[in-house]
């Protein structure tokens, strides 16, 4: 029998768009680099469309807003699951 772990999968297999949570400052770091102007300014917190987040994916190797937001407030939005080839698909239709 093997015992280990199962390895952890990389940012880019997973298949979600992003949220902001509770601990955002609003300290606008994040919606600059959004190449999809996914990312409005909300009451209190900032606020990620998913319907334009593509996770970079078609833009940058990693989500550019996780790697700027001085909160690590932004995560997995496990509500809106989609593929690379349809967040690749959305990152097209956005910019033709």
């Amino acid at each position: 029998m093997i015992v280990g772990t199962l390895p952890v999968p990389s940012k880019r297999n997973r298949t979600m768009a992003l949220i902001i949570d509770d601990n955002c400052t609003a300290c606008d770091a994040c919606k600059p680099v959004c190449p999809n102007e996914a990312i409005a300014i909300g009451d209190p917190i900032y606020k990620i469309d998913p319907s334009r987040c593509t996770e970079c994916v078609g833009a940058e190797d990693e989500p550019q807003c996780q790697l700027v937001c001085p909160a690590d407030c932004i995560q997995v939005d496990r509500k809106h699951v989609e593929s690379p080839e349809q967040l690749m698909a959305k990152f097209k239709a956005l910019h033709g």
